[in-house]
């Protein structure tokens, strides 16, 4: 929660300091009302130019590229290519998390960001690595090489840019 002070979100969420910060290290997890208030709280916004102008640029790429939200990985934006592999429109799946047609690598990969520093520091290394296929039609992941790069909104807030780099 590093847009909010941990005092701050401890009144919003009527529970002490002690309890934010072991929600921050993992050692507690929230009840689920508070994590669905955490959620709405942190989600990654396009609010200003620069982040439209962010989602333009993965729109009109060639490339086989998405902007999710880091944290609730809701689709935000997405390259005519990548929109290709869905078998629904784009309209539909904008908002949408597509976290549940992630494969057991992406699960994997997402499992270890927390112990390499990934939201640490506003310029987290980009993380390439190998996935496999989910064998869903709505929203198919083929056997590739792929990379996630973070980028902090002009909220605060995280986005990650999901690239295919080569298809294996």
């Amino acid at each position: 929660m590093n847009r909010v002070k941990q005092l701050h979100a401890a009144q919003m969420f009527g529970v002490c300091q002690s309890t934010v910060s072991r929600w921050e290290s993992g050692a507690q997890d929230a009840e689920p009302e508070q994590r669905a208030r955490i959620e709405a709280l942190l989600k990654a916004k396009l609010s200003s130019a620069a982040d439209h102008a962010l989602a333009r640029l993965v729109s009109g790429s060639s490339q086989p590229v998405h902007l999710v939200c880091d944290l609730t990985h809701r689709l935000l934006a997405c390259s005519p290519s990548r929109e290709a592999e869905f078998s629904v429109p784009i309209s539909d799946l904008l908002g949408v998390s597509l976290w549940p047609f992630a494969t057991e690598e992406i699960a994997s990969q997402e499992q270890r960001l927390a112990g390499i520093g990934w939201h640490d520091n506003q310029a987290s290394p980009a993380l390439e690595f190998t996935t496999g296929t989910n064998g869903s039609s709505l929203v198919p992941i083929q056997h590739s090489l792929c990379r996630w790069t973070r980028f902090t909104l002009s909220d605060g807030s995280t986005a990650r840019l999901v690239e295919t780099l080569a298809h294996i």
